[in-house]
C-alpha cells in the first residue's frame, strides 16, 4: 500500500485521472489501483472491487464507494475494477469479449492457458492467506483444526483447545482473522475438500465426511456460498 498511498497523495496525478475518466469510453483498475480511482472520485456511488485484504480499508477511506469483497472483478457502467493482480487477466478477457466477441476472447484465454470466466470469487483463494495473519496467536489452533476436520469443531471445543473462555476466544479470534471461528472452520473445510476434489478420485460423499461436512448436501451448500460453484463442477474444472 505504500506506493498506492504515495500515488493517491499526488494531486496532479489524481486530477489527471479524474479528467481522463470523464472523457474515456471505459476506465479500469487492477488490484489496489481502485484506491486511485476512488481518490479521483471516479468510484463515487459505484460498486467496486480491490484485493481482498484491502477491501475494508477502501471502504473505510471512501464510504461513498460500494466495495464488494468477493468478485474477481466488478463492472459498474463504464468503470471496471479487479481484485488481485491475476484478476486483472480476468478483467482484460472480459474487455476483449465485450469489444471483439466471445470467440476471440476464448482464443486468447486458450493461448494464455487460463479460464475465460473463472468460477467462484476471491474467497476461494484467500482463506489460507487471511488466516496467516493470525499464525502467531492461533497457528497451533489452525494446525489442530486441520488434523481434526472430521471431528466436532464447535465453538466450545475450539475455545477449550485455545485455552480461553468462549467469549474471550470469539472476540480475540475475530480481531486476529476478521472471521468468526465458525466461518473460519467452514472455510478450512471447504479448502480441504477442494484439494481432495482436485487431487484425488475419492467419491464426493467420502470427501464430505472426511472434511467434516457430514453430508454431500451440506458440503454443496458451503461450496455454493463460498465459491459460487458446486463440488462436482469444481472437480470437473480443476481435477488433474
Amino acid at each position: 500500500m505504500g506506493r498506492v498511498d504515495a500515488a493517491s497523495a499526488d494531486l496532479a496525478l489524481i486530477k489527471w485521472i479524474g479528467e481522463r475518466a470523464r472523457t474515456a469510453r471505459r476506465v479500469a483498475s487492477v488490484c489496489t489501483g481502485a484506491f486511485l480511482l476512488a481518490a479521483a472520485g471516479v468510484l463515487d456511488g459505484r460498486r467496486a472491487a480491490t484485493h481482498w485484504s484491502c477491501c475494508a480499508e477502501l471502504a473505510r477511506r471512501y464510504p461513498s464507494v460500494r466495495v464488494e469483497s468477493d468478485p474477481i472483478f466488478v463492472r459498474d457502467g463504464a468503470v471496471w475494477t479487479s481484485a488481485g493482480v491475476t484478476a486483472g487477466i480476468d478483467l482484460a478477457l472480459a474487455l476483449v469479449e465485450e469489444d471483439l466477441g466471445r470467440d476471440v476472447a476464448l482464443a486468447v484465454a486458450r493461448y494464455l492457458v487460463v479460464f475465460l470466466k473463472r468460477p467462484g470469487g476471491q474467497a476461494q483463494f484467500s482463506t489460507a492467506l487471511s488466516l496467516q495473519a493470525a499464525e502467531d496467536r492461533f497457528g497451533a489452533l489452525h494446525a489442530w483444526i486441520a488434523g481434526h476436520l472430521a471431528d466436532d469443531i464447535s465453538l466450545p471445543v475450539l475455545a477449550r483447545e485455545a485455552g480461553m473462555s468462549e467469549r474471550s476466544f470469539s472476540r480475540r479470534y475475530v480481531e486476529a482473522t476478521g472471521l468468526t471461528p465458525v466461518h473460519a472452520v467452514e472455510r478450512l473445510r471447504v479448502e480441504a475438500a477442494r484439494r481432495l476434489l482436485s487431487e484425488s478420485r475419492l467419491p464426493v460423499k467420502r470427501i464430505s465426511q472426511r472434511c467434516g461436512f457430514g453430508s454431500e448436501e451440506t458440503m454443496r451448500r458451503s461450496f455454493l456460498r463460498l465459491l459460487a460453484t458446486t463440488p462436482l463442477d469444481y472437480r470437473a474444472r480443476f481435477s488433474s
